[in-house]
């Protein structure tokens, strides 16, 4: 079948040889039954069509050619031939129907999610993806990993630019994995060509999806909608495993999440804060506020000897912890944990020369947010 398609390809398209060099035309197979059903359904759709074009364009240019008028032919006057009427009418009706029973099949096949082995919530934010298994209660947040310097053209960027992640999102092959999509601010779209999934992600809706890897690998997708000024750094990152290596990084997030609601009970030093504070500032805010904490004028502010960081504490923590509303702020309470947000708030009062002297503990977020919370 892929051998016809692409000896109709090259039958219907030709251009000089340096053009085709990086040009493609065709779908890829992909790496689960639902992409290679969509991509057997494109074939024969394809094919039928070209078939379609080719008798069509074969009678129509046979005519003008044989019943041309220098060749002395005389055009007959007829109209309401019945038979002509049905014949025109039956055979793309006969065509549509075989086009369409395979269609729906495929397409019933594409949503029917149940039975799933695994079930994973897949929500959208401004701009990063958030993965939460629901049968191991194990989440995490997905961010664009280029580092900051390709994006600006100050080094060389790589072969997989703005296509790379700090935490992929982990799947074993052969199991049915059920996802479940949202967002928590603006609708995004969910993107990987080879599982053929594509779905939107809509705030107060949950849309859903299935796929079953059959190779392990790395496979790459992207938000494919319009989501806002960042819209572009939202990339998909999937690592398929195999079923043991699957569990091996299970049991790992399980101990890094004990590990971390430890790190939240602890007293932590200044260099320790800064250092984790900088890691997390260079993932979630200085696409906005950059590097250098000088914001964007009349875009982003800046967080640089300001009333904001030269300000109460609790100002600075109300700020990071619940957003600001009617801004490009968002709330970062439920995306970041206790210490993270300490440890962001304390490179931000002490860096840039801002130097306050002044340290945020896990446990002073975790008060703010006891008295915050209702």
């Amino acid at each position: 079948m892929q051998r016809i398609v692409h000896v109709f390809i090259g039958l219907l398209c030709i251009f000089p040889s340096l053009l085709l060099a990086e040009y493609q035309l065709d779908l890829k197979p992909g790496v689960t039954p639902v992409s290679q059903q969509i991509y057997s359904l494109h074939s024969t759709i394809f094919i039928i069509c070209c078939l379609i074009g080719i008798v069509v364009f074969g009678v129509m240019f046979y005519s003008i050619f044989r019943y041309r008028k220098s060749a002395g032919a005389k055009a007959a006057h007829f109209h309401e031939n019945t038979t002509v009427e049905v014949i025109w009418t039956l055979v793309p009706l006969a065509i549509l129907i075989g086009m369409a029973i395979p269609a729906t099949k495929t397409l019933l096949y594409m949503e029917d999610a149940s039975a799933s082995d695994i079930d994973i919530q897949i929500t959208g934010y401004q701009w990063k993806w958030k993965y939460h298994y629901l049968d191991s209660d194990i989440s995490f947040f997905s961010n664009l990993s280029t580092p900051q310097d390709q994006i600006n053209n100050k080094a060389e960027k790589q072969e997989n630019y703005l296509l790379e992640v700090d935490n992929p999102l982990v799947i074993p092959v052969g199991k049915k994995i059920r996802f479940l999509f949202t967002a928590a601010d603006v609708i995004h779209s969910w993107w990987v060509p080879a599982l053929g999934v594509k779905k939107d992600a809509i705030p107060g809706f949950i849309n859903e999806a299935w796929a079953t890897i059959e190779q392990p690998g790395i496979y790459r997708g992207q938000c494919t909608e319009l989501c806002g000024v960042n819209h572009g750094f939202m990339p998909v990152v999937i690592d398929a495993r195999s079923e043991s290596d699957y569990q091996e990084w299970i049991g790992q997030q399980l101990s890094a999440k004990s590990a971390s609601a430890d790190s939240g009970k602890k007293t932590w030093t200044m260099a320790d804060l800064m250092k984790q504070g900088q890691q997390v500032y260079a993932t979630n805010c200085q696409a906005c506020h950059q590097p250098t904490g000088q914001g964007i004028p009349g875009a982003f502010p800046g967080l640089v000897d300001t009333p904001l960081i030269k300000g109460p504490i609790e100002k600075h923590l109300d700020i990071v912890y619940n957003g600001k509303a009617g801004t490009a702020m968002q709330a970062f309470g439920a995306q970041l944990s206790d210490v993270d947000i300490a440890a962001v708030i304390t490179y931000e009062r002490n860096a840039w020369g801002n130097d306050t002297g002044e340290i945020v503990q896990p446990s002073d977020v975790a008060q703010f947010k006891a008295a915050n919370t209702k």
